[in-house]
């Protein structure tokens, strides 16, 4: 039944979903227009204000591209993948695979959103090459597990309210993870996603007749190209005792920051996957090669970034934000806020495919409204 409910909407997406660095070109033009039709504001100062906000978020670009880069690298060592060749021989069936693989995917995005959509796709890979199942759906589950990163912990809201100097620490200080990933109604959410998404996807999987599957030749991986020790610099490429005396001076120093009572922060999380990736990796080669993989995925925070931060500042410098926020306050109240926020999240998050940017969108809009009705930021 799920399946075939499913069809229109996989072919709606194919035909109309353009990638979302068009969302976000046509927003900054709504933004740009709503700016000047609706605070009255002239189109060189409006244009004003996006140049000067366009590099506003640099600092926090960078986290979100070291969150997928760094959980890329940890995916991709050889321990990870070593792992994830070992459970996939535990599926037996179709119906298994698909449960297995959401499971492994809602582990790994959890701990890390970059880290769980590759090891998503190394698991459906290892599946595949073991059991004949429908790939279309595999792949699909694969990512499903998605789903929980922002509760989890490298959820980039969360971490970066609890990240000192972020770009609203102005309006609400600085929130400790403990009111955020670790509080009980999120640990519960995640909790109830965990048996709510493998069930699902169990559940769309087709008939036999309906099934698509893959070569299985086509999923072998290619190893990397060896070199020798001809060269000085190769023998500090391939280095082991290198890239362990760094790598394990950065884990040391994440025990002494823990051992101080030190909590999770954006930061942490991406200096605790980094210097696993080198310890893991063995030689700083490997790092490298598995960097220039992880590097391509990053395109689109490299460009959609700073247009969010020139939307940003259109939204402060117009007052267009603040009128967005009295808007809310006109009919919202303290008990309903919370529903309207996480309706407008939804909306926005179609055009701003993103919770780092979604963040630097709606967060000059929703907590100015949240401090004026006293509302539980």
């Amino acid at each position: 039944m799920l399946n075939t409910a499913a069809k229109p909407l996989v072919k709606l997406v194919e035909r109309y979903l353009p990638d979302p660095y068009i969302f976000v070109l046509l927003l900054s033009i709504v933004v740009f227009a709503a700016a000047v039709l609706f605070e009255q504001q002239s189109p060189l100062a409006v244009i004003g204000y996006w140049g000067d906000g366009f590099w506003g978020l640099l600092s926090f670009s960078m986290q979100m591209l070291l969150v997928l880069v760094t959980g890329f690298m940890l995916a991709s060592t050889p321990l990870v993948t070593g792992i994830l060749n070992r459970l996939a021989t535990l599926a037996k069936s179709a119906g298994q695979a698909i449960i297995l693989v959401t499971v492994v995917s809602l582990i790994a995005s959890w701990l890390n959103w970059g880290f769980g959509l590759v090891v998503g796709a190394l698991f459906a890979k290892a599946l595949a090459r073991r059991i004949k199942v429908d790939y279309r759906l595999l792949v699909a589950s694969a990512y499903s597990g998605f789903v929980v990163w922002h509760g989890g912990l490298a959820g980039s809201i969360p971490l970066t309210i609890a990240t000192p100097g972020h770009f609203s620490e102005v309006l609400i200080g600085v929130i400790s993870t403990s009111n955020t990933i670790f509080a009980g109604f999120n640990l519960l959410l995640v909790a109830l996603l965990f048996v709510a998404i493998p069930l699902v996807n169990y559940l769309m999987l087709p008939k036999a007749g309906d099934s698509v599957y893959v070569d299985r030749a086509k999923l072998q991986d290619t190893p990397p190209a060896q070199s020798g020790n001809a060269r000085p610099a190769d023998k500090l490429e391939n280095s082991l005792l290198l890239a362990l005396l760094v790598g394990l001076a950065g884990i040391a120093y994440l025990v002494q920051y823990f051992a101080k009572g030190g909590s999770l922060n954006l930061n942490i999380v991406n200096f605790l996957f980094l210097f696993l990736a080198i310890v893991l990796h063995g030689t700083p080669r490997r790092l490298l090669h598995s960097l220039q993989q992880a590097i391509q995925g990053g395109a689109g925070i490299v460009i959609q970034f700073p247009f969010y931060a020139g939307i940003m500042g259109i939204m402060l410098q117009s007052g267009l934000a603040q009128s967005m926020s009295q808007w809310f306050v006109s009919f919202a109240s303290v008990e309903s806020l919370p529903f309207w926020s996480f309706i407008s999240a939804g909306i926005v998050n179609i055009f701003v495919p993103s919770g780092g940017g979604q963040w630097a969108v709606q967060a000059p809009v929703m907590l100015p409204a949240a401090l004026e009705l006293g509302a539980d930021v």
